[in-house]
C-alpha cells in the first residue's frame, strides 16, 4: 500500500517543515552574504591598494543593525519551533491509545482490547496517542514521515500523539543508539482506513498465524522473530548474543547460578524459566542482564509453539 500522494502524512509535517526551511533560508542567506562581503573586503582591502593599514572607527548604526537583525531572527526561529512542538505536549482527550513497548532489539505495540502486534497499526484521521515503555536502555522512537521522535527512557513515563492523515505504510525507527544490533530496530506504521482498521482491531485471531501444511515448528519461528528473539539468538548456529537456537534442546549446558558455574539440561521447564527470568542463569560464556523478563508478553502457549521450533531445529 503506498502512501496517497499530495496529502501531509501527519498533522506536524506542515508546521516542521515550515521551521525547517525557514532556518535552512535564514543559514544560506548569511552564508552566501557573509562570504561575498569577504571576498569582496579581501579585494577592495588588498595590500597592493592599500599599502598602509588605516585604522577605521566602529559605526553606531552598523553595530545595532547586526545585533539588532539575528537576535529577532533568532526569536522567529524559536517562535516556529515552539509553535510546532507546543501541541505535541497534550494528546486530544478523544485519541486512541497504544502502548509501544521498546527492548533490544525490537518494538511492540499493545492497544486497548489486549491485542499486540510488531507494527503499529492505525486508522486514519484519528488521533493517536503512544505511552511509550523502555525496558532495558535509553530508545527513541522516530517515524520520519510524521516528523515526530521521542525518547523511551526506563523507568520514566512518556508519550508522544500524532493525526495521521492519509493512507500507506511508513518507516519506523529506533533513533538512539542502543547497542550492536540498534540498526536492526525498525518496524514499520501502517495507516489503515477506518474500515480496514477496524476490521483488524477486531480479529481476535491469533497475531501469528501459519498456512496450512506449513512446516513443523513454524510458528514458535515466527513468534521468535515478531518478539524481536533473534536479533540476539540464530538458528544457524553461529554466535551473537545469545545462544544458537540449533541443536539447544535436550542438550546439557554450562549456567551461571548465583557466581557458580553449574550443569543444566535444556528442557521444557528450562526454555520457560530462560524466558520469564532470564537473568536468574546465564549460559557460560554469555554476558549478563541483556535479556529482560517477556512476562507478560510471551503466553505459556507460545511457549509450548517456541519449544516445538526448538525440537524442530535438532532433526536437521
Amino acid at each position: 500500500m503506498q502512501p496517497t500522494p499530495g496529502i501531509d502524512a501527519s498533522n506536524y509535517v506542515s508546521s516542521f517543515n515550515l521551521a525547517f526551511y525557514f532556518i535552512v533560508a535564514v543559514s544560506l542567506l548569511f552564508m552566501i552574504g557573509l562570504t561575498v562581503l569577504m571576498l569582496y573586503f579581501v579585494f577592495k582591502y588588498n595590500r597592493k591598494k592599500n599599502a598602509r593599514a588605516v585604522q577605521i572607527d566602529g559605526d553606531l548604526r552598523l553595530e545595532i543593525l547586526w545585533t539588532v537583525v539575528p537576535t529577532l531572527l533568532a526569536l522567529l526561529m524559536f517562535y516556529f519551533g515552539w509553535s510546532g512542538w507546543k501541541p505535541m505536549t497534550k494528546a486530544p482527550d478523544d485519541a486512541m491509545v497504544v502502548t509501544s513497548v521498546a527492548r533490544m532489539w525490537s518494538f511492540s505495540f499493545a492497544y486497548e482490547n489486549g491485542k499486540t502486534s510488531q507494527d503499529l497499526v492505525v486508522p486514519v484521521n484519528k488521533p493517536v496517542k503512544i505511552n511509550l515503555v523502555a525496558l532495558d536502555v535509553i530508545h527513541s522512537l522516530f517515524i520520519p514521515e510524521f516528523r515526530i521522535k521521542s525518547d523511551m527512557v526506563p523507568g520514566r513515563e512518556t508519550m508522544m500523539w500524532f493525526l495521521p492523515q492519509r493512507e500507506g505504510q511508513y518507516d519506523l525507527y529506533c533513533a538512539e543508539y542502543c547497542g550492536l544490533q540498534h540498526s536492526y530496530m525498525s518496524s514499520t506504521v501502517k495507516v489503515l482506513s477506518e474500515e480496514d482498521y477496524l476490521a483488524w482491531y477486531t480479529d481476535t485471531t491469533a497475531v501469528t498465524t501459519v498456512a496450512e501444511g506449513s512446516a513443523p515448528g513454524s510458528e514458535g519461528f515466527a513468534i521468535l522473530k515478531a518478539r524481536g528473539c533473534n536479533a540476539c539468538h540464530t538458528s544457524d548456529g553461529s554466535k551473537l548474543i545469545g545462544p544458537s537456537y540449533l541443536n539447544l534442546f535436550g542438550e546439557q549446558q554450562i549456567v551461571i547460578r548465583d557466581g557458580k558455574e553449574v550443569p543444566v539440561m535444556v528442557d521444557e521447564e528450562y526454555i520457560k524459566k530462560a524466558i520469564y527470568d532470564p537473568n536468574s542463569e546465564i549460559t557460560k560464556g554469555y554476558p549478563k542482564g541483556l535479556m529482560q523478563s517477556y512476562t507478560g508478553i510471551v503466553s505459556e502457549e507460545e511457549i509450548e509453539k517456541i519449544i516445538e521450533y526448538l525440537k524442530s531445529l535438532n532433526e536437521q
